[in-house]
Parts: structure tokens; sequence; C-alpha cells
């Protein structure tokens, strides 16, 4: 059974998701039958990468709120963050469009490998303050999970991958997502943002079900037909 992702590496809440999620897989009896596909949905596509800049600062001045103030209303995520392990930090997260990132999602998924670079990224900007946008710093990232350095490079250098993060954005427009995550699950359920493991392992018990009856043996009315040994009556 698919399940599809769609998220930036930009979100706290999809971070959030994305652990909450794996919580509720731990306890979900047919994980092994699963197929997890990591799909683009970038924020803000016409942000521009500033390093001086943090996400915090650039809450205040988007938010035109006062710093205390941003970090009162970014406390509710670091809170949610801390329950599941993580240990957010908007105020060294590098301000970074994340469309570059997105392609090397897209070139580790053609390798099997997108859950793990999905990992590394989350936690190279929301954790340890680095800059997605930068080439030396998503090559080095993509080495840290057995990606070739060389080949990633030659790839940040030309529009490749460009248009597989395009489509994944067509596809979530088609079917209605307005924001990430959004979790769809053997096309037919979906759960919209960080919701609890709880809910998640519901809707996979609920999904899984239903893909199960759907594998189910054939109802078969017979009729003249040949059989595998040439007899036919």
């Amino acid at each position: 059974m698919e399940i599809k992702i769609w998220s930036d590496v930009r979100c706290p809440f999809c971070y959030i998701g994305k652990r909450k999620f794996e919580m509720a897989l731990e306890e979900f009896k047919h994980k092994d039958n699963l197929k997890i596909t990591w799909k683009s949905f970038q924020l803000d596509p016409n942000l521009k990468t500033d390093p001086s800049m943090s996400t915090l600062n650039y809450f205040v001045d988007t938010k035109g709120v006062s710093i205390d103030q941003a970090k009162q209303m970014l406390g509710g995520a670091t809170q949610m963050g801390a329950e599941v392990g993580l240990r957010l930090d908007f105020e060294n997260s590098v301000l970074a469009n994340s469309f570059n990132a997105h392609r090397l999602i897209q070139m580790a998924k053609s390798k099997d490998l997108g859950n793990e670079i999905e990992e590394a990224l989350f936690k190279a900007h929301l954790e340890q303050g680095k800059n997605i946008d930068s080439h030396d710093e998503l090559i080095r990232i993509g080495s840290s999970i057995g990606m070739d350095a060389e080949e990633i490079k030659r790839m940040l250098s030309s529009e490749d991958f460009s248009y597989q993060v395009k489509q994944d954005e067509l596809e979530a427009r088609n079917i209605g997502v307005r924001g990430v995550p959004f979790f769809v699950l053997n096309d037919r359920f979906a759960v919209s943002g960080a919701q609890s493991s709880e809910m998640f392992l519901q809707t996979l018990d609920k999904a899984w079900e239903e893909f199960s009856k759907s594998k189910s043996e054939l109802e078969i009315t017979g009729g003249a037909s040949c059989s595998t040994d040439g007899i036919c009556d």
C-alpha cells in the first residue's frame, strides 16, 4: 500500500508530523508492506535566501511583531517538537529557499533514499542551523546519507529534477492540498497536519482494511474458455 507525503523541509510541523507518523508505524502490524513516497511542496517559492537572517527574525519582519512575541508564537511548535524528541531552533535556522533542497530530495528518491534525505534536511535546517540552499551544504548533506558528492554537484549546476519538483506540486494542487504536511494513504484517505500518532494509526488501519479487501480473491463467474493445458470447453 502506498502512502504519499507532501512536505517542505522548511516546515517545522512537517518534521513533527514525520515523527508522529513514524511513531504510528512502529505500532502498525503491516508496516513492512508499505511504500512511502515523499512529495515536494515548496512553501513561499519566491523567498530569497538570506544567510544573515534567521527564521525567527524573518517571522518578526513578516508578522510585524516583537522578538518576544515571535518567540511566544513559535513556542507552540517548539513544545510540540520537544514532545517527540526534536530540538527546533528558530533563532539559528537560516532563512533559505527550499527549491534546491527539493531537487536533492527528488534525486535521493531516485536512489531509494527519500526518507533518509528528508530526515537529514529537516535536521540540518530546523535543528542545526544549516543553509539548505547552499550547494556546499546540500552536497555535504547528501553525502552524509551515502549519495555521491560529484553527482550532487553536477545536478545542482543543472536544472535536473526541477520538473519532478513541479510535478509533485501540480499533483498537490490537483487534489486540493493547501498546506503541509499532507499524507495520502492508498489514494483514498488523507491526513492533514501534524496529527497525533493515534490518529495516524487509526487512519493506517482503515486504509489497510480497504486495501486488503481490494486485493482479496476474485469472485469468478464461469463461462466458455480454454484452460492452460489447451483444452477448450
